[in-house]
């Protein structure tokens, strides 16, 4: 896929997303989302993977940086912890691994290996700026100004006579 193909597609993405379509929300899973109670106690949602390409949602307890899955000590430091937009932490944990996705290294990595989404952004950015074809859209005061124009001068016509 070329650099123009996935361009054309991200700005079909902006352009839905502009149209109003919603996407649905995230919600977790009923009894494992993290109480006010349980993060004063270290509790974290677990998004575990499994080999097979399942997934489980479970609720731990941090202890000295690991929570226990499966009598197996999983690592759990805050590298690894992340939020969502109400405070939710949350961990994603592969069932075959000790050390859960970290979104700090993940993010590294695609900057060194030139994945990151950073400069796509740019250039769309820069894209929809330059188009030949946008009209300027008039501000509100421009709207009235004129709107009062042409009533003042209708009101003159009225009040003259006419100019007969």
């Amino acid at each position: 896929m070329s650099l123009k193909e996935k361009i054309r597609e991200e700005i079909e993405l902006v352009g839905r997303e502009k149209r109003g379509l919603k996407r649905k929300k995230f919600k977790f899973p009923f009894g494992k989302k993290v109480g006010k109670g349980q993060k004063k106690k270290n509790y974290l949602t677990v998004l575990i993977l499994n080999e097979n390409g399942t997934y489980d949602f479970q609720k731990y307890q941090v202890i000295d940086q690991t929570v226990i899955h499966d009598v197996i000590p999983r690592l759990a430091s805050a590298g690894h912890v992340m939020f969502d937009k109400k405070g939710n932490p949350m961990i994603i944990l592969p069932n075959w691994s000790v050390e859960p996705f970290s979104p700090l290294e993940h993010y590294k990595q695609s900057l060194v290996d030139g994945k990151n989404t950073a400069g796509y952004r740019l250039l769309l950015d820069r894209m929809e700026n330059s188009k030949t074809d946008v009209k300027k859209k008039i501000g509100g005061m421009w709207k009235i100004g004129i709107g009062l124009l042409l009533g003042g001068i209708i009101l003159y016509a009225l009040l003259s006579g006419g100019g007969v």
